[in-house]
């Protein structure tokens, strides 16, 4: 399996314009040939293109120096040098383009085959043809090309989901998306089974897809960057929905109602918005005996309404996958009916 990156440095040096040339005709009866050297050709450019079937930067992050092919050489007959091929890169989409040095953020690749030219080619330089006048029947000046554009950036990743699970180490977060979705994390009874963000996609019957993402366990402080806790949760902030999974039988001997407030007050404190967004609360491990009286008083303490599940057994799962389903279609709808009207 290939080791998940979403953070990497690229320096990006476009392709270099072609020389012009010098050059005279020199033909069989044609004693006084003029000047006919040609342009040198554009260098080739650095394009970064998002593209969904890829995971994560790893290629970039273990080939940070890319660099496009330069233009060709002008040649006499004013024959123009050949242009530098462009050198395309691909992205996952939700890749944010930041200059190295000053942090400011240049572009993001949201959508799949959007792109965004990062470094330019240089222009190709004139040939002697250029000087030519009725004073001036021999030139000789001419050109070198331009050099290409340089680009030191950092690439940063925030996946691009419908959905994202969040929840304490050990919430069960990884068996519930292997059982809502077609993904396969891996799984284990130990904290921090997941390292990286999986996504996983549901299919429902209407052949309608949600993608749904597993953001490893979130701890107190995680807003600091505690238990790396701004990588992971970064990765939430493009996503619409958010599904709270708590351990309902208070595992580690935790509250599950704390669990809860917790989460809120960590997504609130990363970015306001994120923990107002559409929500469900699902009350996972309720296969477990202990589980019953937690949740009444679970829902005595915060006021939420749940949906039971056990991600162990498969129950209340497909009442899950029909809860996403419906806020897709009420807040997805809504959020389309907005903008047309907006639009309009």
């Amino acid at each position: 399996m290939n080791k998940f990156i979403d953070s990497a440095v690229l320096y990006a040096t476009a392709g270099s314009g072609g020389s012009g040339c010098m050059s005279f005709r020199r033909e069989k009866y044609v004693p006084k040939g003029g000047p006919d050297g040609g342009d040198g050709g554009l260098g080739g450019s650095i394009i970064l293109r998002a593209d969904r079937d890829v995971a994560s930067l790893i290629g970039i992050f273990y080939a940070p120096h890319q660099s496009a092919q330069k233009g060709g050489h002008g040649q006499g007959s004013r024959i123009t040098g050949r242009n530098g091929k462009d050198l395309m890169i691909r992205v996952p989409c939700g890749t944010e383009i930041h200059e190295k040095e000053t942090g400011a953020l240049l572009g993001d690749l949201v959508t799949h085959g959007s792109e965004m030219t990062i470094a330019n080619g240089g222009k190709g330089g004139l040939g002697n043809w250029h000087w030519k006048s009725s004073t001036h029947q021999a030139p000789t000046e001419h050109t070198k090309g331009v050099a290409g554009g340089e680009k030191e950036l950092r690439l940063e990743l925030k996946l691009v989901s419908d959905v994202s699970l969040v929840g304490f180490p050990n919430a069960g977060k990884s068996s519930l998306l292997t059982q809502i979705s077609d993904a396969h994390p891996k799984i284990g009874m130990y904290p921090f089974t997941t390292l990286n963000p999986i996504i996983g996609t549901i299919i429902f019957k209407d052949y309608s897809r949600l993608h749904v993402t597993d953001v490893p366990g979130l701890i107190t402080g995680a807003h600091q960057g505690v238990g790396l806790g701004h990588a992971f949760l970064r990765h939430v902030e493009r996503s619409k929905y958010l599904v709270y999974v708590v351990d309902m039988a208070g595992s580690d001997n935790r509250e599950p109602h704390e669990d809860y407030h917790h989460l809120v007050k960590e997504l609130s404190l990363y970015q306001a918005e994120m923990a107002m967004r559409p929500a469900l609360v699902v009350a996972n491990k309720m296969d477990l005996p202990e589980a019953g009286e937690k949740l009444s008083k679970f829902k005595a303490e915060t006021g939420c309404s749940v949906i039971q599940v056990s991600a162990l057994d498969g129950s209340g799962v497909e009442t899950l996958r029909d809860a996403l389903y419906d806020i897709e279609r009420e807040h997805g709808l809504a959020a389309e009916t907005a903008t047309e009207t907006s639009d309009a």
